[in-house]
């Protein structure tokens, strides 16, 4: 058996209404003031209402951060940075989606440190420790909650990560009832992102283990069994939970052996056209997924009947071919957009978005089969039209 390293969250709470437990642990952390960081749409919808309320009663101040938008800028990031500065808060709490989550992480790094932030893009480059952190998902398809991970969009439209172990948070809250009412299409997209996130972290070419292996098999059991349900019935907490859980666990899989090129592919397009992250990686996956099974197909037919049960008993081949035409048909059945062209991306821009997939050799570098840009190219215009 290999030498491999497994790093994830040293706690996890989960629990429908346990967000309302959020002011008991920081308080135990001798947390006085937070930083609150969320985005205007969770406050008005009251998501973060009981998290606020159990920082009341803890006795903390919140300093409330909401104005985290999709792919968070660079310019941003450091202006909440100096916001929770000027406030003198000692710790970083976030109740809201991935981008608020990674935006999390950073000021809590970035608070207890004077390391630019343009020194920490790339692996284990973060020299500083953090402040006491807890991350709640409203959203089951980052598992940012459990990722040493925080994605940033700088001034170029070029989205750049930092990556390591202080970005991990203290404790990670799983409360469905944030996700209660998710609307359908955010729903099938943050649930098809978390699919890929255990795909790529069972397909990696690099750090993949028996850890990262079983939990990205479990995670894409309760993935596959749930998305439906979850998209069809918003307010079935089963399945809400079982799609947080599913999206935790595969976050903890691909923190540990790291996402490759369906990830690489969808970067460009949230940098260029705005397009959510997990439609963006929707949209791409078959096509990628294809381009793969030169590589991957033994692989594929490992995990494929955990997400298309009717896969079971057939050839290696036929189950990669059955993953391929499944996630093909996924994303449309739950009402997603298909194709780029649906995004508002047309031909003559798909060689800008191949140049761009190809600067991501940080996730590059392990996808099973080596990318190309020629390869890249071929990928964006099948998943054109």
């Amino acid at each position: 058996m290999h030498a491999f390293q497994f790093q994830t969250t040293p706690n996890v709470l989960s629990e429908v209404g346990s967000t309302a437990k959020i002011g008991e642990i920081m308080a135990k952390q001798g947390c006085k003031k937070v930083a609150f960081v969320t985005d205007k749409i969770i406050l008005e919808l009251g998501l973060a209402a009981a998290a606020l309320d159990s920082l009341k009663a803890a006795g903390i101040d919140a300093h409330i951060i909401d104005d985290v938008v999709p792919d968070p800028p660079e310019s941003m990031v450091l202006t909440a940075v100096e916001e929770a500065k000027a406030a003198g808060v000692d710790g970083v709490c976030s109740v809201g989606g991935g981008s608020s989550l990674d935006t999390a992480k950073l000021i809590a790094v970035l608070m207890n440190s004077d390391q630019p932030i343009g020194e920490m893009y790339g692996v284990g480059l973060v020299t500083g420790g953090r402040l006491p952190l807890v991350l709640a998902p409203t959203t089951a398809g980052t598992g940012s909650e459990v990722t040493p991970i925080s994605i940033v969009t700088t001034g170029t439209n070029e989205k750049k990560g930092v990556v390591s172990p202080q970005l991990l948070p203290d404790w990670a809250i799983l409360d469905a009832e944030l996700t209660v009412g998710l609307p359908p299409a955010v729903t099938a997209a943050t649930g098809i992102d978390a699919m890929v996130h255990a795909i790529e972290a069972y397909t990696s070419a690099h750090k993949k283990n028996i850890l990262s292996d079983t939990l990205a098999r479990q995670a894409l059991e309760l993935l596959g069994a749930n998305i439906e349900t979850a998209c069809s019935d918003g307010k079935n907490r089963e399945a809400r939970s079982a799609m947080l859980l599913g999206s935790m666990l595969a976050g903890m899989a691909f923190a540990n052996a790291p996402v490759a090129a369906v990830h690489a592919l969808a970067y460009p397009l949230g940098g260029h056209f705005h397009v959510p992250h997990g439609l963006s990686n929707a949209l791409v996956l078959p096509h990628v997924l294809e381009f793969n099974m030169p590589s991957a197909e033994g692989l594929y037919a490992e995990i494929g009947p955990l997400i298309f049960p009717e896969l079971a008993g057939k050839s290696d081949s036929e189950i990669g071919q059955g993953m391929i035409d499944g996630f093909k048909s996924l994303g449309p059945k739950l009402g997603m957009q298909s194709t780029l062209a649906e995004v508002g991306v047309n031909h003559n821009q798909l060689p800008m978005l191949a140049e761009d997939a190809m600067k991501q050799t940080r996730l590059l570098v392990n996808n099973p089969r080596e990318m190309t840009y020629d390869a890249a190219l071929a990928i964006y215009t099948a998943a054109l039209n």
